[in-house]
């Protein structure tokens, strides 16, 4: 089996959510002094590759100690949206992948924007779902629906009403993941494991496609 990082590298001026800081590092013991090393993170939840819980629109919604581990992990399907049309997924862009939809738990959308990691293009332009097809998708059984850009949502929303659609449906939002492009026309589990935090809105998680080496090309 062989396991695909799908994660960006938590590091010191790392892109950010505009509004949201970036990490910090600061250590608080040396080998050289102490005998060992230490250092103090400072980080949002939202830092990086992360999920976001219904608690993080919703009001009085479920955070993350409602759920168990295994609603991290399971069948995934990654589906090229990469030169959408008006930069708008449609239900007719995604309406081929039918069959593989209903058969998937999470659903990851390459928009090919993670090329722009690091660099300003990464904050606005990228492709998003319309409100219609949102709302498609919680007539699935999904556990969630992942992006490789910062947002599901267009840089511009006021209101975060893909967030809404999908939060209040209990699908599960992964944003900033990477390496999507490696995932397309593959059969694999998808494994996206949070911080056991208490109450949390949100997480920043490790995930990574586990890839059967006899489904590779």
């Amino acid at each position: 089996m062989r396991v695909i990082d799908l994660s960006h590298t938590i590091v010191s001026g790392m892109p950010c959510y505009p509004g949201t800081p970036g990490p910090l590092f600061q250590p608080l013991s040396s080998i050289e002094e102490e005998g060992f090393a230490e250092q103090l993170l400072t980080l949002s939840s939202h830092t990086g590759t992360h999920v976001d819980l219904p608690s993080h629109i919703l009001k009085d919604a479920f955070s993350l100690d409602a759920l168990g581990i295994e609603r991290f992990a399971g069948k995934g399907l990654a589906i090229d949206v990469r030169g959408t049309p008006n930069r708008i997924i449609s239900i007719e862009i995604l309406q081929p992948a039918l069959p593989f939809i209903r058969e998937c738990e999470f659903l990851l959308l390459c928009t090919g924007w993670s090329r722009y990691w690091n660099s300003s293009d990464y904050y606005e332009g990228y492709p998003v779902l319309s409100s219609e097809t949102a709302r498609w998708l919680t007539g699935f059984d999904l556990k969630g629906v992942g992006v490789d850009t910062i947002s599901v949502d267009a840089p511009d929303a006021k209101t975060f009403p893909v967030h809404k659609i999908l939060l209040q449906n209990g699908t599960l939002i992964i944003e900033n993941l990477s390496e999507l492009q490696s995932l397309l026309h593959r059969t694999f589990i998808f494994c996206g494991f949070p911080l056991k935090l208490a109450k949390a809105e949100a997480s920043p998680l490790r995930a990574v496609a586990l890839v059967d080496f006899l489904d590779e090309s």
